[in-house]
């Protein structure tokens, strides 16, 4: 499978729906608003950070680890909860071809990738090989990705496109949704229990990655959007360096996607339970 990641979507949404789950890889140039999403979240990460002349992403290495943690949970908890920032993902959604009457999303999260975190325990999950469905979440998943700043391939992620068809022995049977969400729902929205990491079993492979498999990069421009099936093997590349990697992402259903059981292939996802009861739904504050 000689997957690319094309520039342009499809112009129905419904061939949109069907290019994903069949594997397609889609990165369109930024708009009006994602640079709004963007411009909004770098706002409130100089306010959370408090210094407005730094480098936001060297910002990190100047606190402990225990303040930034803080800092950024409270941050994270504002992006995922905020209706303002509710709105402008619905704003988004409409312009990607999304009917709202029967769509229904995870709100936005604030993924932060600190230089040589791959070195701290608790976030070895991080870089876990995994497709996003072994978390409860349904096989019409799509996934929207937003970073905050311009990178190279070598700061983002990677995909493994030929394991959308392929069995990626893993250990999602371990995770029950309902499970998670009653220990804490604040896991949810990430960067709420600085020991969850350590504590906390995720999903992962059991299994090396096929050497000879396609590995798929890509570079990215600040406010470009990423979209691709949340059944999409992938994994976070290390950040090597000192800069830290900000970035969106959201997660959404075609409801009627999800009540068909239309979606990517299911050949390993053995998680339990389904986050979609706790999605928002498009026409909940309407404009």
């Amino acid at each position: 499978m000689n997957t690319a990641i094309s520039p342009s979507i499809p112009a129905d949404n419904a061939a949109l729906r069907a290019a994903l789950y069949g594997g397609a890889l889609f990165k369109t140039a930024a708009t009006a608003t994602t640079d709004g999403l963007v411009s909004a979240t770098r706002k409130l990460l100089r306010e959370t950070l408090g210094d407005v002349d730094e480098d936001l992403r060297l910002a990190p290495s100047r606190l402990s680890n225990d303040e930034f943690f803080r800092r950024m949970g409270v941050l994270r908890r504002r992006l995922y909860l905020g209706e303002d920032f509710h709105e402008l993902l619905r704003r988004l959604v409409v312009e990607l071809g999304f009917d709202l009457d029967s769509v229904a999303f995870d709100p936005l999260r604030l993924r932060i990738i600190q230089g040589g975190g791959h070195h701290n325990p608790a976030a070895k999950a991080v870089y876990y090989p995994h497709r996003d469905t072994w978390y409860g979440h349904p096989q019409s998943l799509i996934v929207g990705w937003i970073p905050l700043d311009d990178l190279v391939p070598e700061e983002t992620f990677v995909f493994y496109p030929e394991y959308l068809r392929r069995v990626a022995g893993n250990d999602s049977e371990i995770f029950d949704y309902d499970a998670w969400v009653r220990e804490g729902w604040s896991l949810k929205i990430g960067w709420q229990d600085p020991e969850a990491g350590l504590r906390a079993r995720y999903p992962q492979m059991i299994e090396a990655i096929d050497p000879s498999a396609q590995v798929l990069g890509f570079d990215t421009r600040a406010g470009d959007l990423l979209l691709f099936a949340g059944a999409h093997l992938h994994q976070t590349r290390a950040q090597t360096g000192e800069r830290t990697r900000y970035s969106l992402d959201f997660r959404l259903v075609d409801l009627a996607d999800v009540d068909a059981g239309r979606g990517a292939p299911n050949l390993d996802n053995r998680s339990r339970g389904s986050a979609v009861p706790d999605y928002i739904r498009g026409v909940a504050r309407r404009a």
